[in-house]
This record gives structure tokens, C-alpha cells and sequence, in this order.
């Protein structure tokens, strides 16, 4: 009994196990191969991550120095063995350019020229009438008469009291009295003289006279318009002013480069543009002798001759001037030059690298600059240099001028 028991309880338990044993052992496995798959795919995700950040890095890491490399466009110095002639502006001004006052007050009663008119020295230009001036002088010359009838009488009584002293009619004190009352009396004589003259000088006045050749370009006054005279008033307004044109003074402001090269005595002609194919010859006869602080420039007068009257004042003129030939310097354009502390410097490129260079200037033409020494003609130098430009600095020529300053 007991065996067919355990064999029929153990057939069933075999029979119920053997499904538990395959599930246990089938499910471990799936498991681990989704796992595996999903690992190695996690894995190649990662790996090419990492390999596209590296290579963006090395990407933009060059990128970088390409960028860092400063591309600059270069230019060869020209040999130039001769300075330009230099045109630089100026103004011109008559020689002698005067405003005419009155001198004394009154209404003017007549002029005799308008502007443009040529006049000659000591020509009657206008004349003032001035009645209080006139009632003046009258009151001062019967003043002055008076004066002379007094000093007559002092004379008589002074010559009488010395003759009386002499007798002794008379005391030394009366004597005395009667001499310096004949001198006060004098003295009042002069000084009534003096007011009469004083007025007539200023009678005189009424007349005004051209006081040089010239040209009136002014007229500020009219008939029975009120004259206040120039010294009176304390915005005095000229009645005329009087130009002398024959000869024309022009200014011109040189730079100091150019400084050393104007010298008195030398010539220069003038070049208008309402006379495009005229010139006018000048001398030069002045010039400041000192460097103006603020524009430094030379200020230099040059006269020229103007019979005809082409050239007028206050036109807007181009004085030329020829500087003396200079010799085994190079002209390189006036953008590449570097303004610094360390003075006057260009940037020419050597082995792709910088070498800021001082140089000095012979002359200066505006565009182009003539170079004394520090440059080359084979010389790579920069255009338009960058303030931050540094010495050694790498940079890339990315375009190459053959042709030089022009």
C-alpha cells in the first residue's frame, strides 16, 4: 500500500514539475538578449556621441586659428626721385583793406562814390554837415577874444605897476599881482587857442578824403543819415571801406613737412578756378617763423601783382609751390601709416608675421606720402592697419597690390 502510494504521489508531482523547470529556465534568456541588444545599441549611441563631439571640437578649433589669422591686403612702396609741386589753398586779401570813419559828429550831406568806384588819393568822398560843431567853434572864438582883450589889460596894468615901483608910487606886492594876473591871462589866451584849434581841427572833419588808391567796396551811410564820430561811439559803423587791389596779399597755411622748404623770396603762382587756364605769379615775401600749435602749419604770405584786377579779395585761390627734388625715397599711400605713442610706424608683413617699422616723411600729397627712411621698395606694407595691430602678430596677405601709390 504504501509503495503504490509514493508512486502514484511522486507520478503526479513529476508530471506538474517539468512545465516549472522549462518556464524558469526560457524567461532568463529573452530577458538577457533584449538587454544585450538594448546595451550595444546604448553603446554605438555613445560611441558616435562622442566621436561627432570630438570631431565639431577639432572642426571649430580650427576654425578658430583660421579666424584668429588676421587677413590684410599689402602694397609695394614706388620709388619716386623727384617731390611733387604742392598746391595747397589760401585766401586772398587786398594789400591795404581799410574801413573810413567819421571824426566828428553831424548828418551827412552828399557822397560822391558807391561801391566799385576807383578813387585817387585825397579825392572828396563825402561831406558832413555839423552844426553843433560850428556853434561850438563860434562860442570858443568869441571865448578866445575875450581872453585877448583881458591879457591886453593885464599887460597895461602890469607895465604901469613896474614903472610905478620904480618911483616908488607903488609897493612891491601890488607889482607883483599885476605881473602874474598879466601871466594867468596869457595862459588863459593859450588855452582858448587851443579849444578853437581843437574845434576847427573837428570843423575840418566834415570832409572826407580817400586816404590811398583804391577801391570802394563798402558804402554803409546815405544822405541826412546821423554821423556819430569813430572814437565816440562804441560800435562805431564806417561810412566806406577802401580796398588798394593793385597788389594782393595771399595766405596760405604749409604744412609743417613742408615748413623747411618755403623760404623768402621764392616764387609761387595762383590758380583760380574762374581762370582754369591762367596762372599768377607771386613772391613769396613773408611768413610767420613759428609752427601754429593747432593746425601745425606754417602760415606764409605771398604777394602778387594784380594790374588788372583778375584776382579779387577774399577769393578762394591754390598757391603752388616747388620743393626741392629729394632723393632715394619711397611713396606708399597715406592709409598705412600707424599713429602712436611710439611715433610715426607702418606695418609690413614678413614670413606671414608683422614688423611694425618707424619711419619718417619727406613730404605729404595728401593720398600718398613720400617716405625719408625706414621702408624698402620690396616691402609687403599693410593697408588700412588695424589700432590693435601688434608686432609679431601672424596675419594671411589676401590680396597683393603690384602697382604702388599713384
Amino acid at each position: 500500500m504504501s509503495t503504490e502510494y509514493n508512486a502514484t504521489m511522486s507520478s503526479p508531482t513529476v508530471e506538474r514539475g517539468q512545465p516549472s523547470v522549462a518556464v524558469r529556465r526560457g524567461i532568463p534568456r529573452a530577458v538577457w538578449i533584449v538587454v544585450g541588444v538594448f546595451a550595444l545599441i546604448l553603446l554605438v549611441v555613445i560611441i558616435l556621441g562622442v566621436l561627432s563631439r570630438a570631431a565639431a571640437e577639432h572642426a571649430l578649433r580650427q576654425k578658430t586659428e583660421v579666424a584668429a589669422v588676421l587677413n590684410v591686403a599689402v602694397v609695394h612702396p614706388v620709388v619716386t626721385s623727384t617731390s611733387p609741386e604742392i598746391a595747397l589753398p589760401g585766401n586772398a586779401q587786398a594789400y591795404v583793406d581799410t574801413p573810413i570813419y567819421a571824426r566828428t559828429n553831424g548828418y551827412l550831406r552828399k557822397w560822391y562814390f558807391d561801391i566799385g568806384a576807383h578813387v585817387k588819393k585825397g579825392q572828396l568822398m563825402a561831406t558832413i554837415e555839423t552844426p553843433e560843431v560850428d556853434q561850438q567853434l563860434q562860442v570858443a572864438q568869441a571865448d578866445l577874444k575875450s581872453a585877448q582883450a583881458n591879457l591886453n589889460l593885464a599887460k597895461t596894468t602890469s607895465t604901469r605897476y613896474v614903472n610905478l615901483l620904480k618911483l616908488d608910487s607903488v609897493s612891491k606886492q601890488e607889482t607883483d599881482q599885476a605881473v602874474s594876473d598879466e601871466t594867468a591871462k596869457g595862459a588863459a589866451v593859450e588855452a582858448s587857442m587851443a579849444a578853437v584849434r581843437r574845434l576847427e581841427q573837428l570843423q575840418s572833419f566834415e570832409r572826407i578824403y580817400a586816404p590811398f588808391d583804391g577801391i570802394v567796396t563798402a558804402r554803409n551811410t546815405d544822405i541826412g543819415a546821423l554821423i556819430d564820430a569813430g572814437s565816440g561811439s562804441a560800435q562805431p559803423r564806417d561810412l566806406f571801406r577802401l580796398a588798394s587791389t593793385g597788389l594782393i596779399r595771399v595766405f596760405v597755411p604749409v604744412p609743417e613737412a613742408y615748413a623747411p622748404d618755403i623760404a623768402d623770396g621764392g616764387k609761387a603762382y595762383l590758380t583760380l578756378d574762374e581762370f582754369p587756364n591762367k596762372r599768377f605769379e607771386g613772391t613769396i615775401t613773408r611768413n610767420s617763423s613759428a609752427i601754429d600749435p593747432l593746425s601745425r602749419t606754417l602760415n606764409v604770405e605771398v604777394d602778387v601783382p594784380n594790374a588788372q584786377g583778375l584776382v579779387l579779395p577774399g577769393a578762394y585761390v591754390f598757391v603752388h609751390f616747388t620743393t626741392p627734388i629729394h632723393a632715394d625715397t619711397v611713396s606708399i599711400p597715406a592709409n598705412t601709416l600707424l599713429f602712436r605713442a611710439q611715433g610715426l610706424q607702418v606695418g609690413v608683413v614678413h614670413d606671414s608675421h608683422v614688423h611694425l617699422l618707424p619711419v619718417s616723411i619727406a613730404h605729404d600729397s595728401g593720398a600718398t606720402v613720400e617716405i625719408r627712411s625706414g621702408l624698402n621698395p620690396g616691402d609687403s606694407v599693410i593697408l588700412d592697419p588695424s589700432d590693435s595691430l601688434a608686432d609679431g602678430q601672424e596675419v594671411h596677405i589676401a590680396e597683393k597690390s603690384k602697382a604702388g601709390a599713384q
